[in-house]
């Protein structure tokens, strides 16, 4: 049942509509027409040539938040909020048994 789930989880994201201004959906509708190729196609093919490129700066970013992570509940809320553990502290804390 939970890979049902997850696999559920993994189709609704698959279909979920993307949100772009009017200008970047004309760019993408005329790109898509002169190319021959749907306005899903191109933007997927977009998505992953750019994040093809910019592939060591997105490993960075993760190692960087895995760095950060040390299996608490304040490193989590730390790095979900962008706050500071000290200012997590300050505002009460996380409610974890020391």
């Amino acid at each position: 049942m939970e890979i049902a789930k997850k696999a559920q989880g993994r189709a609704a994201r698959a279909t979920a509509p993307l949100k772009v201004d009017a200008a970047v959906d004309e760019l993408i509708a005329d790109g898509a027409h002169f190319l021959g190729m749907t306005k899903k196609d191109l933007v997927a093919a977009a998505v992953r040539t750019y994040l093809e490129i910019r592939r060591e700066e997105v490993r960075a970013s993760m190692v960087e938040k895995m760095r950060k992570l040390d299996g608490s509940l304040e490193s989590n809320v730390s790095l979900l909020t962008g706050l500071s553990p000290e200012r997590i502290r300050e505002l009460g804390g996380v409610g974890e048994d020391d």
